[in-house]
């Protein structure tokens, strides 16, 4: 079965650290480039960050710029996204995606250039 599945969140005060993961099965991991996602009730899911397929290059919105670092391994089929220094405003159900054509990053100002996502990881942010 073709999927990627989040791990690593959970309730942080402001000011703390968390690492989420991404674990992909199914899927030539290493062929593709992947992404965090965000998403609050009522909004639209935005852009955290993306990877290309050697970790060479990535992408990440400017509100996360400075305190997210996303890597990965494909040895493991798994990506992460380290964030520190985290704010009331970055607590949203974190969604982890690949895009299948390609090993570059498309634009993270959308969505719909990744094909498989994950069912989510929340990441909630105490002031």
């Amino acid at each position: 079965q073709v999927q990627v599945v989040e791990s690593g969140g959970g309730l942080v005060q402001a000011g703390g650290s968390l690492r989420l993961s991404c674990t992909a099965s199914g899927l030539v991991f290493d062929e593709h480039s992947m992404a965090w996602f965000r998403q609050t009730p009522g909004k639209e899911r935005d852009g955290v960050s993306c990877i290309s397929w050697n970790g060479g290059n990535s992408l990440y919105a400017d509100s996360v710029k400075g305190r997210f670092t996303i890597s990965r391994d494909n040895a493991n089929n798994t990506m992460y996204l380290q964030m520190s220094n985290l704010k009331p405003e970055d607590t949203a159900m974190y969604y982890c995606a690949a895009h299948f054509n390609g090993g570059w990053c498309p634009a993270i100002s959308t969505g719909k250039y990744f094909d498989l996502w994950g069912q989510g990881t929340q990441v909630t942010v105490s002031s």
